[in-house]
């Protein structure tokens, strides 16, 4: 007669059976195929940038090759369902900015149909980066506390430029207006590339900008730079000082992010591992020179930490589209 399992060790093998496909899935990641970044814009921008740049160094330490997909359209949406409904093992991944991770589902949720805290599960932090509000040279206030008097005198007399309608940009502009009590026009373009000439044209009297795009046109002197969105100055801007520096707007912040995520239900233990060899990629000297050359700063951290931050800047941006009623 065959004698029954104590309950204790049937549960424990049970449990270690259910284990064992997702834990060999682990140790044979990335040995299978190649591995697939989706970059949810075209190419030669900010995200494909950073989307080359780490998977060239993935690659080597995997000894696998990584590639880059552009897959455009819908802001971003597009690329980051593609990512959603592929299968969850660890092949195809989105380099996400920002934008279309916890913005678009707040302004336009027809077109944003995922949801970015369940159907995506955070890697890690690839970088983040200030913005600077520039202004043009002949607007009256030579820095952004006479721009606020302006401003106030005779609010929607002045407005600012953005690259387009729930960009982080323009959450960056509606959060100072919140909190200095102003009130400044929107007016979107379809894309970066012409707004720096606005401005310097004086076609424009502000612009939220990225700082790689702003950085030139300060060192220049063609716009005035009026403040940096990140928690203190940028190295390479010196003179610019951070708008948490400013009298009533201690605390403020705000950067541009990228980061790496994976389809929602991919084994824990592919994910862990994706985000030690994005570490190290990160870690190095090489890679922290290019992002700092963007004016930005590589990432770090665990996929937890990850998760948590991006829950966060969800929060955040969704009490600013609220506040300041931004709809597509």
């Amino acid at each position: 007669m065959t004698t029954p399992l104590p309950r204790r060790l049937f549960t424990l093998l049970a449990a270690t059976a259910l284990a064992t496909p997702f834990t060999a899935q682990a140790q044979a990641w990335p040995a299978a195929k190649p591995i697939t970044l989706v970059v949810p814009f075209t190419a030669g921008g900010s995200v494909d940038f950073s989307a080359r740049l780490v998977a060239t160094k993935l690659g080597e330490r995997l000894k696998q090759s990584v590639v880059v997909e552009n897959v455009a359209g819908a802001g971003g949406a597009i690329g980051v369902s593609k990512v959603v409904q592929a299968n969850p093992d660890g092949y195809t991944l989105v380099v996400g900015p920002d934008s279309p991770i916890v913005i678009g589902r707040l302004i336009n949720p027809s077109a944003f149909r995922y949801d970015p805290l369940t159907d995506l599960a955070p890697v890690g932090l690839i970088s983040t980066a200030p913005m600077v509000l520039v202004a043009r040279p002949g607007l009256p206030a030579k820095d952004f506390g006479e721009f606020v008097k302006l401003a106030k005198k005779e609010p929607g007399k002045y407005n600012y430029a953005t690259s387009g309608i729930g960009t982080v940009l323009q959450l960056a502009m509606e959060l100072l207006k919140d909190q200095t009590g102003t009130f400044v026009t929107h007016i979107p373009y379809r894309g970066g590339a012409q707004i720096a000439s606005d401005v310097i044209g004086n076609q424009v009297d502000l612009a939220m900008l990225v700082a790689t795009t702003a950085m030139p046109h300060i060192s220049a002197g063609r716009v005035k730079a009026l403040g940096v969105t990140g928690a203190k100055r940028l190295p390479n801007l010196p003179q610019v000082p951070a708008f948490a520096e400013m009298p009533g707007l201690k605390g403020y912040e705000m950067n541009t992010w990228i980061g790496l995520f994976a389809p929602g239900k991919t084994p824990p233990e592919v994910v862990a591992r994706i985000n030690q060899e994005l570490n190290e990629v990160l870690k190095s000297d090489e890679i922290k020179a290019k992002f700092s050359e963007q004016g930005a700063t590589a990432g770090n951290g665990s996929p937890a930490q990850f998760g948590t931050f991006v829950r966060e800047e969800y929060a955040r941006n969704q009490k600013i589209v609220q506040r300041a009623n931004i709809k597509e």
